[in-house]
């Protein structure tokens, strides 16, 4: 098991819809025998440039011990989920 930090942001949507979101990837790591360590909200930020015609997100930090295999899912369903702008997940030094 491996640590790693995924960050992402999501297009501006209601709370309930942004939660959902949030808690999709949270299942996504449970279900597959990962585990969430921690989970920084940074909130709706105004992006440096637009991306997808869209000037805000809303910013999530997810500190994670995970096998490889589990991260290469989340990051499968990341770029195919309409919802997130941009991620990216970091392997934390030993």
């Amino acid at each position: 098991m491996r640590k790693y930090e995924v960050i992402f942001i999501v297009k501006p949507l209601e709370e309930e819809a942004t939660n959902a979101v949030i808690e999709k990837f949270e299942n996504i790591i449970a279900t597959n025998g990962g585990t969430v360590d921690k989970i920084d909200r940074w909130g709706k930020k105004r992006l440096a440039y637009e991306i997808k015609d869209t000037a805000d997100g809303y910013y999530c930090l997810f500190y994670i011990t995970a096998e490889p295999a589990v991260v290469a899912e989340v990051d499968r369903v990341m770029k195919i989920t309409d919802e997130i702008l941009k991620h990216m997940i970091v392997k934390e030094e030993e």
